[in-house]
């Protein structure tokens, strides 16, 4: 693995992601990146046409500066501040970026948040400076060095230093009150690594092993802790440099310090006591204000931001973001049709840029003055239908594990209608595979039972064993019941609730009873996390680059891994909870050990094929249609904002793009 520095050693050449099996594009040249995938620490490297104006911050800020009231610009930049190269042209500054969220403060962290130690770049294939500006990686992986960036500032002007780490990681994601369990990512072997502070500048991570997926989990979703937690605002709040502090949580109302901290801000990024207007950040945007109860979160330009265009101008260009909470999506379709949002990103689930609303969309597109912009989904699948194969009921779980059953089912499944009558004739026959966009993507995983054949479906349910029926035909399970079961599905997810009421009736044809068993997402995942439910439905992930840190569907070990619960928490506790997996899943599990450990991309890549290939032998789970991707919408005086982005949790959308080099014309 090279070393990062700057603008060359901190990237990790597209080959090797590939190679990795990060799950690159396969066809980058379909994207319109160029100018915006590369970070420079060279203020003199500049791309693009050239700014019309000489101001080098925002005006309001230079009033403040003539006031006396802010720091001149050059105080509050780094001496090396990063260059984000301008997709379209160097923009001016000024203007809203308006957008809804149906949870405005969580969703920030995702367009306003993405700002980690390193970053990805926007087609997800390399990994790239950012607060630190360059890195090593040593003893064998166990060692990974940072050198951050000097002069940056938090948005209150505090500087940030190692000590901000120090605190971060020492007194608060491995305080045992705060989180019993230490976050996985700063996690090798099951053993929790530690953080050494070199210098006002430099830190050290050290693991008693190998920690091969470090680096790729320190650019994606899930690395904010270490971030959100500034050392001289939240250390009033800790027992170790307050001694008051149990007295200050009982003035404020609170039980502990323990209550208290997260609630003053720290921790989360996606929380909304993070978005407190006097909680600092490292972000180009800054909250102002909470409005309405929450149902409006109002971001101001940070005045400390470290980041400039190529000619030196402070970013970020848009004066704010105002979120606004949509709870009722109709609503959010006509309020979007109508222009009112500047940019909704493609999402990877949910919202209102759908399949179904798009000719809707589409036909105001000149009257609401926007364009669509395209979204390449890392999903891979509509809809994933996972038996619990580790089921209370021993009838039950010995006929989910049966391979021949979930064969049957699967041939059973009339796809093409599925995909005209559901998702409008967009998709393809599909199982829980890599996309064709992914150098992963294998025909046989993602093509394999897919034929609609009731024939052979009704043959390899007679070889699972359930030859024999009732006189209404439905068959029965080895203690002589009726094989009935549940499938739960959220309500949140009506596409999915329609393609189980169509499956049923497949089922019914061959001899399958069920119900759709409907409910909303919270109780979804507490009957998942107590292993109840009979079968679930859920999006496929894992179809691009999160195929190699989120590998679900292919190995039981997250709690997402819908078909086996208690096998990963079996896995994920070292074998004192859940239940002991069999023999083959324990296989996968071991594969998947080497490839957390191993610090070598093409190693790693060479692990997580074989892996792919036994999930593709073992065939936990019954996919449905590859989707064609999601679309977002912007409006025409909306600009540097691609062509085409990644939608997905793990890439967080649409961060790696730099919203901060976003602007508006309407000005």
């Amino acid at each position: 693995m090279p070393a990062g520095t700057g603008t060359s050693r901190g990237f990790v050449s597209r080959r090797r992601i590939l190679q990795a099996g990060a799950g690159g594009l396969a066809a980058v040249s379909a994207w319109s990146l160029t100018g915006c995938d590369l970070l420079s620490t060279d203020p003199s490297k500049e791309s693009g046409e050239q700014a019309t104006t000489k101001e080098k911050e925002a005006p309001a800020l230079a009033a403040q500066v003539k006031a006396g009231k802010l720091p001149p610009l050059k105080d509050r930049l780094p001496a090396k501040p990063v260059v984000v190269q301008t997709l379209e042209r160097p923009g001016s500054y000024g203007g809203t970026w308006t957008l809804f969220e149906e949870n405005p403060p969580i969703n920030a962290a995702r367009e306003c948040g993405y700002d980690y130690l390193v970053r990805w770049s926007p087609d997800w294939t390399k990994i790239l400076p950012n607060l630190a500006e360059s890195w090593e990686i040593g003893n064998g992986g166990r060692e990974y060095t940072f050198h951050l960036r000097e002069g940056v500032r938090w948005s209150d002007g505090e500087p940030f230093t190692a000590d901000d780490l120090k605190f971060a990681f020492d007194d608060v994601v491995m305080n045992k009150e705060l989180f019993p369990a230490p976050p996985s990512l700063y996690t090798s072997g099951g053993k929790p690594g530690r953080l050494d502070k070199i210098d006002d500048h430099t830190v050290r991570f050290v693991f008693d092993t190998p920690h091969g997926l470090f680096l790729t989990l320190l650019a994606s979703a899930g690395a904010h802790e270490l971030l959100s937690a500034a050392k001289h605002h939240f250390s009033q709040f800790h027992p170790k440099y307050n001694p008051d502090v149990e007295a200050l949580a009982k003035k404020e109302g609170f039980a502990s310090w323990v209550e208290m901290f997260p609630a003053k801000g720290a921790g989360s990024i996606s929380s909304t006591d993070f978005w407190q207007p006097e909680v600092p950040n490292l972000f180009a945007w800054r909250t102002a204000r909470v409005a309405e109860q929450g149902q409006r979160l109002v971001l101001e330009r940070n005045p400390y931001y470290w980041k400039t265009d190529p000619d030196g101008r402070q970013l970020p260009y848009l004066d704010g973001v105002t979120f606004v909470a949509v709870t009722n999506l109709e609503t959010a379709l006509l309020q979007s049709t109508d222009g009112q949002f500047d940019l909704l990103v493609p999402t990877f689930t949910g919202g209102i840029c759908t399949v179904r609303n798009k000719p809707v969309l589409a036909r105001s597109r000149e009257s609401g003055d926007y364009r669509f912009i395209e979204g390449v989904s890392s999903s891979m699948n509509y809809a994933v239908i996972a038996f619990n194969l580790a089921h209370k009921d021993q009838n039950l779980r010995q006929v989910f594990q049966n391979k021949d059953f979930r064969i049957g089912l699967s041939h059973a499944i009339n796809r093409p209608e599925i995909i005209k009558t559901v998702f409008q004739r967009q998709g393809e026959p599909w199982q829980a595979a890599p996309r064709k966009e992914s150098d992963l993507y294998s025909e046989k995983l993602a093509k394999q039972y897919t034929a609609y054949d009731p024939a052979t479906a009704n043959e390899h349910l007679d070889k699972a064993g359930l030859t024999r029926r009732d006189s209404a035909g439905f068959r029965l399970r080895p203690d002589g019941k009726r094989l009935f079961f549940q499938v739960d599905v959220v309500t949140q997810e009506p596409n999915q609730i329609s393609t189980v009421e169509l499956i049923k009736g497949y089922w019914k044809a061959v001899g399958i009873d069920i119900n759709v068993n409907t409910m909303d997402r919270d109780l979804f995942y507490t009957r998942k996390a107590s292993y109840e439910p009979d079968a679930s439905v859920w999006t496929g992930d894992g179809g691009l680059a999160d195929a190699l840190i989120d590998p679900r569907w292919y190995v039981p070990v997250t709690s997402e891994s819908n078909y086996a619960i208690a096998w990963s928490d079996w896995y994920n506790s070292d074998g004192t909870a859940g239940q002991e997996p069999p023999e083959d899943a324990q296989r996968q599990m071991a594969i998947y050990d080497q490839i957390r450990v191993e610090p070598d991309p093409d190693k790693q890549r060479t692990l997580l094929v074989q892996l792919l290939e036994s999930a593709a032998e073992h065939f936990w789970v019954i996919g449905v249609a590859l989707p064609v991707g999601t679309f977002g919408l912007v409006k025409n005086d909306f600009h540097n904002v691609p062509k085409s982005m990644i939608a997905s949790y793990r890439y967080l959308t649409p961060g790696p793009t730099h919203p901060e080099q976003y602007f508006t014309s309407a000005t």
